[in-house]
């Protein structure tokens, strides 16, 4: 009578969870050489993003996400605090290039729900590679949607997919063309002055290419968030988060323009 009751129960209890898995960057105390690139960025999926080779020493955040059936819902990759959308090839795997800085990085999946399914925590030991002083990143919630990153700096330079590498230090690195982003401009040791940060939404993604057809999107509306931070990785880090609304094709939005 007991087992007839328990059985069930012991049943439910041992069926597999969902495995989800970061097989790189690995953690604990690694140095360069260890989260530095080892492939292109064409390894990215579910697109292969345009490699503009703004920036050395990048990273790349590999992992697999299972689910049932092979049905996914788009998770969320948290990386230092940075939400970015994550998508993944038909079996599930992820990969997304990123410029680690010196001192504690963090990787970490969550559920579509917003729930922690896997963290990693890595101390990049290298004194001599270089906190990004200013970062500035973008991601998008439409899948199809292309949307380009513009910041113009103190000395009147102007970085964006056409001008990725800026003399004074800055540029941007991977360019997502096939969304959801990340779009990400980095400067290791800002010059003084006025920036200004625009997002343009350039266009949309389809089966014949790319088109400007406002018929065919698959949203209505498109949300964009950019996150600037400052000082990464050191005790005077701040961070500020923008969300907004990309209503119609060829939209240029302001973002900020802030002195630092």
């Amino acid at each position: 009578m007991n087992i007839t009751w328990f059985l069930p129960v012991l049943a439910l209890a041992a069926a597999p969870a969902l495995a989800t898995e970061i097989a790189s960057p690995a953690g604990g105390w690694n140095r360069s050489g260890l989260v530095d690139k080892s492939e292109q960025a064409t390894v990215a999926y579910p697109n292969s993003p345009i490699d503009r080779g703004a920036q050395s020493k990048r990273g790349m955040i590999k992992g697999r996400i299972a689910a049932a059936g092979g049905k996914r819902a788009p998770h969320q990759l948290v990386v230092n605090g940075n939400p970015l959308r994550l998508m993944t090839d038909e079996q599930g795997h992820y990969a997304r290039p990123y410029l680690f800085g010196a001192g504690s990085n963090s990787v970490e999946v969550k559920s579509p729900q917003g729930k922690s399914l896997r963290r990693v925590q890595f101390y990049e030991t290298n004194a001599g590679r270089p906190l990004p002083g200013l970062r500035v990143i973008c991601a998008w919630d439409d899948t199809e949607a292309e949307i380009d990153l513009h910041i113009v700096t103190p000395d009147g330079q102007h970085a964006y997919f056409g001008h990725p590498v800026l003399t004074n230090g800055g540029g941007l690195d991977v360019d997502s063309v096939d969304g959801p982003g990340p779009e990400m401009y980095t400067m290791t040791a800002p010059l003084r002055g006025n920036y200004h940060v625009y997002i343009n939404y350039w266009g949309k993604l389809g089966a014949n290419g790319y088109h400007f057809d406002e018929s065919k999107r698959q949203m209505e509306m498109i949300t964009a968030r950019v996150t600037l931070v400052y000082n990464e990785n050191t005790p005077r880090e701040k961070r500020e988060e923008f969300v907004l609304p990309m209503r119609s094709i060829g939209e240029l939005t302001l973002v900020k323009s802030f002195t630092f």
